[in-house]
């Protein structure tokens, strides 16, 4: 086992320092749920098994093929002028070709087909990163919901003891209706963002089933990353070699390559060898007498038979244009991928120092709002018992406990956007796939399983199953709620 994979191993079983429920759900958990029974995961699966099947479908053009017809015909009206012409016929015929030379267009057509095939595989890897990557985002987006849910309720509560608090004071003269006014004004502000609140842990929720296939039940927070690059330029190299969008492009670019070639074998002689046979029967209907040597009348014969071989060789002469069309045409669609291929190198570099770039950011922003957490915590302290003795006013104590909302909700938000991040930094070095993570899943999904079954197929009947789905439904899944489980929340 390598070391990279013993460390995403250790970072998504590991337990975290927290104390929670034997049930809980961690992300290694959804991440393997995902991994089974996602739609897109498993419709990507399918998609590739139906790529497998091109290696096989260009070999048939290369084998022998094997044709009969038969028939049987009944003469209505016979030919006024033939006194030979049979009254019932029934013919059978039979050809087995075998293709000796093509022009390389088979052979180039399965070099093509198998190419494509590992670029299907490369793409089939960038998938489970993808919806590695949304499934991981999902996840944090639930647990920094229910964050920025608890803290408003919170907020909402201080508010509501706050205003009745200053109705009292001002029952007794203390303070003026401004104050109660400014009260009243930030207690509706914080539970119109207490609702904004709700409905986006609702959305979030919803989103995680739409990946996971499961509503989220008492989230686990993640440990650390491990894994990460020391500088976006390690990133980009390792991205370089390892990103699976980078593989599948080179390899649909060689593909392509071969398809010229294929293209080009048009215009050259093709050579088969062939069998044939035939066999007629008149059902005594063939009006046609002989004499014998005594002179007698005798019927003639009533069956016909007759067999052939031979080697045909067919050179093109001329066809139109379409062979040249044809080659440009190919040799156009190689320039594509090519293009293609850099384009997919600039967006995995551009992706690679972006994520870089904002899990760095990320971090510093949790260490910013961790200092202001701790100093607005302090000022709302100070400005409380300031106004316990007359020296800050009502609206301080608003402003105080506002910025430290602030404050805290920031740093939720952070610390969800820094794994989020650096989770989309191992995405785009290629090391964010379901082998990379040890997912407690059972045997992993292995695409060459189902290749190795169907490219050697030959046989005409040799059909699959009846296809059944894959993934699993969430319609039975009830209506996503806010409500939060304080012991779930991680304080800031």
């Amino acid at each position: 086992m390598s070391l990279r994979l013993t460390a995403a191993t250790a970072l998504l079983s590991m337990s975290t320092a927290m104390a929670v429920p034997a049930l809980a759900e961690t992300l290694q958990g959804a991440l393997a749920k995902a991994y089974r029974a996602n739609p897109t995961l498993t419709g990507a699966r399918a998609g590739q098994r139906a790529t497998d099947e091109n290696v096989a479908i260009q070999k048939a053009a290369g084998r022998p093929a094997l044709d009969a017809n038969g028939s049987y015909t009944e003469s209505i009206l016979k030919p006024t002028i033939s006194f030979t012409s049979p009254q019932r016929t029934i013919n059978t015929q039979a050809q087995l070709s075998v293709p000796v030379y093509s022009g390389g267009t088979v052979r180039n057509g399965i070099k093509a087909a198998k190419t494509r095939v590992e670029a299907g595989q490369a793409s089939l890897r960038g998938t489970e990163a993808s919806i590695f990557s949304q499934t991981v985002a999902a996840y944090m987006d639930v647990i920094r919901d229910m964050a920025i849910v608890s803290l408003n309720r919170a907020n909402v509560n201080v508010l509501e003891v706050n205003l009745q608090a200053t109705n009292d004071r001002f029952e007794v003269g203390d303070v003026t209706r401004t104050d109660v006014a400014q009260s009243e004004s930030r207690l509706a502000l914080a539970r119109s963002d207490l609702q904004t609140a709700e409905a986006n842990l609702i959305s979030s929720r919803e989103n995680y089933i739409a990946l996971v296939g499961e509503a989220p039940d008492n989230l686990e927070p993640p440990t650390e990353l491990p894994g990460l690059p020391a500088s976006p330029d390690v990133a980009v190299q390792v991205a370089l070699n390892d990103n699976p969008d980078i593989l599948a492009a080179k390899k649909e670019r060689e593909a392509r390559g071969y398809d010229v070639k294929a293209a080009k074998g048009t215009v050259m002689p093709t050579v088969s060898a062939f069998t044939q046979a035939g066999y007629t029967n008149y059902l005594h209907s063939l009006n046609s007498s002989a004499q014998d040597a005594n002179g007698n009348i005798v019927e003639g014969p009533q069956i016909n038979k007759q067999a052939a071989a031979g080697v045909q060789i067919s050179i093109p002469l001329y066809q139109g244009g379409r062979p040249a069309a044809q080659v440009r045409q190919s040799q156009a669609l190689e320039s594509q991928a090519i293009e293609a291929e850099i384009e997919t190198e600039r967006s995995v570099i551009a992706q690679a120092r972006a994520a870089y770039a904002s899990w760095q950011a990320s971090l510093q922003t949790i260490q910013s709002s961790q200092k202001a957490v701790d100093a607005a915590a302090l000022s709302l302290e100070g400005v409380r018992a300031e106004n316990s003795v007359g020296s800050r006013t009502i609206l301080d104590i608003l402003n105080a406990e506002q910025e430290s909302l602030i404050a805290k909700v920031e740093l939720v938000s952070a610390r969800r956007n820094a794994y989020v991040a650096g989770f989309s930094v191992l995405a785009a070095m290629g090391h964010a796939e379901a082998k990379d993570l040890g997912l407690e899943s059972g045997p992993l999904y292995d695409p060459m399983v189902n290749y190795e079954r169907v490219r050697g197929k030959w046989f005409d009947w040799d059909f699959d199953p009846k296809p059944t789905p894959q993934a699993t439904r969430t319609v039975d899944t009830t209506a996503q709620n806010a409500n939060v489980n304080p012991a779930q929340v991680q304080e800031p």
